[in-house]
């Protein structure tokens, strides 16, 4: 099961932003890109500068693009915290992933709050990006799921719709999964696709990352760390059901490379990926900081 090179990395670019001056100073990661009308839209997670990490509060802006590299933002968020210091987002709204079906955006995104530090999968629905209105918990922290965040949902050849998620437990990392027969849930937790391996680069923590419909079947590029949080992304690849693991990396596909700043951690993220003509277009952050395009191709088929 264990694969050495079923994808390679070709080349990487940098994203850049422009719009309202008061974003330029913002931290941006964690961008969730698609393709519609002839242009690419995104949904960028942005969060205000402050030495105390309790003040930083993200919040999620869209943007376009007409190449998927150099993208334009909206001046306003489109998810904003809660005003309600009780609220599951009141600390902010992190990590979107959009599923559109028919004229409706369904967003899932990870609601902080800072006073309990809980994390929620919520989600929020509109027929356009400026109109999304929050819908409530999708997936609530538990016991067996704690803090459940970093959502990615997929649609399965038999139908059903998966939601994958990060949770916490023993201190860990891990992947969950939930499936529902409708895409706004309710959903039903299921057994954990696949788990940290010991000694290995994703021997500690996981977190979900894109998934692609690949020639050979559908493939999640996901993170995985050390103990010591160094996060890598790699690849595992399903049946079309997402029933089974059929193939999985053995070393990581992308790593952040070297730091810039004293400050930068090492971190790389997947967020979002598009199969296009020139492969797989692989968006993810570096160091919660600088977010990144990186093409992908397919080495074997089997």
């Amino acid at each position: 099961m264990n694969a050495p090179g079923e994808f390679a990395l070709e080349r990487a670019c940098e994203l850049s932003f422009t719009g309202d001056a008061a974003l330029a100073p913002m931290y941006k990661l964690s961008p969730y890109v698609w393709t519609e009308a002839g242009s690419y839209g995104m949904l960028l997670r942005v969060v205000n500068v402050d030495r105390d990490p309790a003040k930083k509060v993200a919040r999620v802006h869209s943007g376009v693009s007409p190449d998927g590299v150099h993208f334009v933002l909206d001046a306003a968020p489109v998810i904003a915290p809660s005003a309600d210091p009780a609220g599951a987002d009141s600390g902010g709204c992190e990590d979107p992933t959009v599923a559109r079906v028919g004229d409706t955006y369904y967003v899932y995104y990870t609601g902080w709050n800072e006073r309990r530090k809980e994390g929620t999968l919520l989600l929020a629905a509109g027929t356009g990006l400026r109109d999304l209105a929050k819908r409530g918990v999708a997936l609530a922290s538990t016991a067996e799921v704690r803090n459940p965040k970093e959502a990615t949902i997929v649609r399965t050849e038999d139908g059903r719709w998966l939601l994958f998620f990060e949770f916490g437990r023993e201190d860990r990392s891990w992947i969950g999964v939930a499936e529902s027969d409708d895409v706004a849930g309710p959903w039903r937790v299921l057994p954990v696709p696949f788990e940290p391996r010991d000694g290995a680069w994703d021997g500690w923590h996981m977190s979900p990352g894109p998934v692609v419909e690949a020639e050979a079947g559908p493939v999640m590029f996901y993170n995985g760390a050390i103990e010591g949080a160094a996060w890598r992304v790699g690849w595992v690849r399903f049946d079309p059901n997402y029933r089974r693991v059929i193939a999985r990396c053995e070393s990581p596909l992308i790593a952040p490379g070297d730091r810039r700043t004293p400050d930068d951690t090492d971190i790389a993220f997947a967020a979002s990926a598009l199969v296009e003509n020139e492969g797989i277009s692989l968006y993810y952050s570096i160091a919660d900081r600088y977010c990144m395009r990186a093409t992908v191709r397919a080495t074997s088929t089997r």
